[in-house]
């Protein structure tokens, strides 16, 4: 299977835009692949579909905006704002009919002859339609509220993402043709059960249309039609202006509501005068139109997803504990665990409640710790590390947590847990002006008998049980002193005032991190015979960080990246960069960790392993306080190498990039896949010996 390179003019850099629709192709893909269980078939569907929406409420939009702003300046790759958003909409339009041919062709069937029926009203019995219509009256009709458009009725605001009917009825008394708009609540859920069974759902949509004589009575209902807007959503605050960051966030999170339109998707059998309505009242063109064959909106499909069907579902994984955080005698000391060596942790595999969590609810209730400090950039909704946080603080623990307020989409949840810590007591920081807080750092103080002592997390993910579940990443426990000395100083510039330090364990955006990824690339270009690095991003679209991957190929540097999202590196470019080699691995859990290696960091034959938030792209390099921390222990450097080999060597799951930006799919088969393997992996560290502690 192959997919990209749409329309890529051969210049040293591939599109951001078009990489990252290559990226959610690879995810759609997944869709249609028999190897994969049936309903994580359908929320890959669902995944699909989310992502994309999101693409268009930040990328096209921001490409939207450059183009009604008449700017031409061309981006690395070539092309100008005008040609991006004439080839991001070709590409999402073929990529939204595959979505619909997989789900009408392949998942749909497929979900039946499991006994998992999406059906339409018309495929109901006369026994199955009377107890819908019972379920409407009782369940959905109440919460509906019907817009009429007319002189006296303004067409009214689609927000953003909502799901709405557009109806077209003639009043019998005068004959006059009539438009409505109906939205479809998103506080049910998108798929309504068929009277008692659980395994046949109508659409929420297709049940409203199907009544829609209760809503409007004694008119001539003559059609009906599914639309859905996309906005703007990307959050444009001056903070540098802004007196209060909070208000200000929370007035730009109102704005957002009411941005303009980018896309608008419409069932296929709309017919052209309500069309043309809506295009009309959403200030929209006709080449931001998506028709779709089939239900409009996949990513309500993630509820048939859930459903309690083991049997077509990837196999329960549970995290492991590691070993040195194990004890059959109950309760492990974390502290006393640290005390004797760090400790990695590799999520899923390894269970973050028990890690991570546990650290921080141990510190919470343990009388000898002083303060706990955290950053705080995205988090559940119910989550145990804001507990354990406002039990510190309200047991008279120092708590400082510095929350990222413009993490974009989670503005609002992180103004509440902002809000709720310091009601508790904590001190609660919004960052730095200009710069969104990316780091993923938490340190615990605590006073012991030999003195004040450090306990420090440095992680790839965020303080998040539930993605932790689903999202692949690294985080390392340690006592280190250096490390704490750093971590405490990299606090303190965050909440106080304070220029860049320097520092021995960490690597730190913006001030260090750009200058000190080129030293260690170049020293690479250096060494006689030829370097080695190693890198693993979630993406890569920084000019300048390609630029020195480019000449340290050159130099005779072996390269190899894996870069799960998009990447604007061209590889195997004869003279430019035939020894770097990109591949990307999709496919059960989320590849979010960042790894940065390199052969001959601290010199000829001393290897280097980095560990981190930072990605390399321009807004982490310049934009955001990210955090890498150099894993010193062999042993766990080797894993976190380990980890890389397994992906640089699956041919089950992996693609491989080439120099037209065409990804192709291994498919070389074999039993486990990387995911499989790295389980395995756990499972034999677990039942490894434990450390002897002192």
């Amino acid at each position: 299977m192959r997919v990209g390179g749409w329309g890529q003019p051969f210049t040293d850099y591939f599109s951001r835009e078009l990489s990252w629709l290559a990226f959610n192709a690879r995810v759609l893909s997944l869709a249609g692949d028999p190897d994969v269980p049936l309903l994580e078939r359908a929320r890959y569907l669902s995944i699909f579909a989310t992502n994309l929406d999101e693409f268009f409420q930040v990328r096209v939009s921001g490409l939207a905006d450059r183009v009604a702003a008449e700017l031409t300046e061309r981006t690395l790759d070539g092309h100008n704002p005008a040609e991006q958003l004439r080839e991001v909409r070709q590409v999402t339009s073929e990529l939204c009919c595959e979505q619909q041919r997989l789900f009408l062709e392949q998942v749909q069937p497929q979900l039946a002859a499991e006994g998992v029926h999406l059906l339409s009203v018309d495929d109901l019995d006369e026994q199955e339609r009377d107890r819908l219509r019972q379920h409407f009256q009782d369940r959905v009709f109440p919460v509906l509220t019907p817009l009429a458009v007319d002189p006296g009725h303004p067409f009214p605001f689609i927000s953003d993402l909502s799901l709405n009917l557009a109806v077209l009825m003639r009043d019998p008394v005068d004959s006059e043709l009539r438009f409505a708009r109906v939205k479809v609540p998103p506080t049910l859920d998108r798929w309504v059960p068929v009277g008692d069974q659980t395994n046949r759902f109508v659409a929420l949509q297709d049940v409203i249309a199907a009544h829609l004589d209760m809503l409007f009575p004694g008119m001539e209902l003559l059609e009906h039609h599914t639309f859905r807007v996309t906005r703007n959503a990307d959050l444009t605050l001056n903070d540098e202006d802004a007196e209060d960051l909070l208000i200000a966030v929370e007035m730009e999170l109102r704005r957002r509501r009411f941005q303009w339109a980018v896309r608008l998707e419409v069932a296929d059998s709309i017919s052209e005068e309500v069309l043309e309505l809506l295009l009309r009242e959403l200030e929209l063109s006709s080449d931001a139109v998506d028709r779709i064959r089939g239900p409009v909106d996949l990513s309500g499909l993630n509820e048939i997803a859930d459903l309690p069907r083991p049997e077509l579902k990837w196999p329960h994984w549970r995290g492991i504990t590691e070993p040195e955080l194990s004890s059959e005698e109950g309760r492990v000391d974390f502290f006393r665990v640290l005390r004797s060596g760090d400790v990695l942790v590799h999520h899923p595999y390894s269970s973050f409640s028990r890690s991570v969590g546990e650290l921080i609810h141990q510190a919470a209730t343990d009388p000898t710790v002083l303060a706990i400090k955290l950053t705080l950039y995205r988090t559940s909704g119910d989550s145990p590390i804001i507990d354990s946080l406002v039990e510190a603080a309200e047991s008279g623990k120092q708590v400082a947590v510095l929350v990222e307020l413009k993490a974009r989409f989670d503005e609002a949840r992180n103004i509440s847990w902002a809000k709720r810590l310091e009601q508790a007591g904590a001190h609660v920081a919004y960052g730095l002006v200009g710069l969104k807080i990316h780091a993923k750092i938490a340190m615990i103080v605590r006073e012991e008998a030999d003195g004040i002592r450090r306990y420090c997390h440095v992680g790839t993910g965020n303080y998040n049980h539930r993605t932790a579940r689903l999202y692949e990443d690294f985080g390392l426990l340690t006592a280190d002193a250096g490390v704490g000395a750093d971590i405490a100083a990299l606090f303190n510039q965050l909440t106080g005032y304070g220029r860049s330090v320097h520092h021995e364990h960490l690597i730190t955006a913006p001030e260090q991190l750009r200058t000190r990824l080129t030293e260690l690339i170049e020293q690479e270009a250096h060494v006689p015979g030829g370097g080695r690095i190693v890198l693993k991003l979630n993406s890569l679209a920084d000019g300048a960080m390609i630029d020195h991957l480019y000449k340290a190929s050159q130099a005779g540097v072996e390269i190899d990246l894996i870069v799960r999202g998009l990447c604007s590196l061209r590889p195997g470019v004869p003279g430019l960069s035939e020894r770097i080699r990109v591949r990307s691995i999709v496919g059960r859990f989320l590849e979010h960790s960042r790894i940065y290696h390199f052969a001959n960091g601290d010199g000829p034959g001393c290897p280097s392993t980095y560990i981190g938030s930072a990605d390399l792209l321009p807004r982490n390099l310049d934009r955001r306080v990210e955090a890498l921390v150099r894993v010193d222990d062999p042993h766990l450097a080797a894993r976190v190498l380990e980890v890389a080999d397994v992906c640089l060597s699956d041919e089950r799951l992996a693609w491989t990039l080439d120099s037209d930006g065409v990804w192709t799919r291994c498919g070389g088969g074999g039993d486990d896949d990387p995911h499989v393997r790295l389980q395995q992996l756990a499972v034999n560290r677990a039942h490894s010996a434990e450390r002897v502690l002192p």
